[in-house]
């Protein structure tokens, strides 16, 4: 249902994490997600703890799904000394594209807990159906 755009996209995740790079615009850092289908139904679950919700973009392009987002640091007193900062800042991304069997139309998104979930039909064009066989001089029908 869904192919990976980039091979190298977890070496890159597990450089920047090594280097403690934030991401940008430009060059934004990826997102883990959990990809899967539930019936009628592809899931696509992304992690973005700490992100709120206005700060999340979702733009479909043909059958390339793009979510963006932007964890930005929190707003402190000028009296605060850091002592740790593991939590990555920047811009986060992930591209991925989406089989033409699914219905970009309809997809849903939801957003909980850090948890960003997509929602996405299975194409009525795509699902299973039935086809009648007729003996003889019948005419063959297909319904569904």
């Amino acid at each position: 249902m869904l192919m990976r755009t980039d091979p190298f996209r977890e070496l890159d995740r597990l450089t920047q994490q090594l280097l403690g790079s934030a991401g940008t615009w430009s060059s934004p850092s990826a997102m883990p997600m959990d990809a899967y289908r539930e019936g009628d139904v592809y899931v696509i679950a992304f992690d973005l703890p700490g992100v709120s919700s206005d700060a999340i973009e979702i733009d479909v392009e043909r059958n390339m799904l793009t979510v963006k987002a932007e964890r930005r640091p929190a707003t402190k007193a000028d009296d605060v000394q850091m002592e740790l900062s593991e939590r990555p800042l920047g811009v986060f991304s992930r591209q991925v594209m989406l089989a033409d069997t699914l219905d970009t139309e309809h997809i849903e998104a939801a957003y909980d807990a850090g948890v960003l979930t997509l929602s996405i039909p299975i194409a009525e064009r795509a699902k299973p159906r039935k086809i009648s066989i007729s003996a003889g001089g019948d005419k063959k029908q297909i319904s569904g």
